[in-house]
């Protein structure tokens, strides 16, 4: 008689297929709510990024924007240019150095970013509520391990509020 076959061992880089796929769909549905009104204005995804960490920063400059969002210049002015030029973000020239721009949300640019970010945050209570209220800590740690490593104190600073 031969001794039964050791179960295999699940190894350490196993592809977590179906985390993955959730975390897709997740994406989808997270942005999916914004993106809906997003294009009643002819804006996309790059637009709500800007004018959300501009709304939640204000004052923040192009070098400080461009490093949150790890885009092109030429990426982040085309997308500045449409949210200046239809009134939902204001640029203005530094106090201290005149060559800075400084960014703000007009009053506009701000009830849109708090309206998509509503959107989002009840889609983020909805899941924590079936959850349980222990789960936000835990989601949170989670999601901070997702970032890379040398970018989290950065993130850490971010979210720590407006300047």
């Amino acid at each position: 008689m031969h001794p039964a076959p050791a179960a295999p061992e699940e190894p350490r880089d196993a592809v977590p297929y179906e985390l993955i796929e959730l975390f897709f769909f997740a994406y989808r549905d997270f942005v999916g709510d914004p993106d809906r009104i997003l294009a009643d204005y002819g804006f996309g995804r790059a637009h709500h990024r800007v004018l959300h960490f501009v709304q939640r920063q204000p004052g923040l400059t192009i070098a400080e924007l461009l490093d949150i969002l790890q885009i092109t210049k030429q990426s982040l002015n085309r997308v500045l240019k449409e949210l200046v030029e239809t009134g939902f973000v204001e640029s203005r020239t530094g106090t201290q150095d005149k060559r800075q721009r400084n960014l703000y949300a007009t009053t506009a640019g701000r009830e849109l970013a708090v309206r998509l970010a509503q959107l989002q945050a009840r889609r983020i209570n909805g899941a924590l509520a079936q959850v349980g209220p222990e789960a936000s800590d835990i989601v949170a740690r989670y999601l901070a391990g997702l970032i890379d490593p040398s970018e989290r104190k950065k993130v850490q600073d971010l979210l720590a509020g407006p300047r």
